[in-house]
């Protein structure tokens, strides 16, 4: 599926796969529908767009569609990738 395809998806429509995700400098993930926090902390992430952020989050669903999980600059656990 394209870049553009993900973009284009149902933001609304539930997600139909999940992965763990393991902070890392240089893993790349498909274009995330979602991530489930499981233990609130900081979270760096790369957006789509290829912007990094940093962001406080809580435990719970954080919807976002991010290409990477930075592992400099975050300190949430138990991450959950939905697509």
């Amino acid at each position: 599926m394209s870049l553009k395809q993900y973009q284009d998806a149902s933001r609304t429509a539930a997600a139909t796969g999940g992965a763990v995700v393991v902070p890392h400098a240089v893993t790349l993930l498909p274009v995330t529908r979602s991530l489930w926090i499981g233990t609130a902390g900081d979270i760096a992430v790369v957006f789509v767009d290829g912007t990094t952020v940093t962001h406080k989050v809580p435990v719970g669903v954080f919807p976002v569609q991010v290409t990477q999980v930075l592992a400099i600059g975050t300190t949430a656990t138990d991450i959950v990738a939905w697509y």
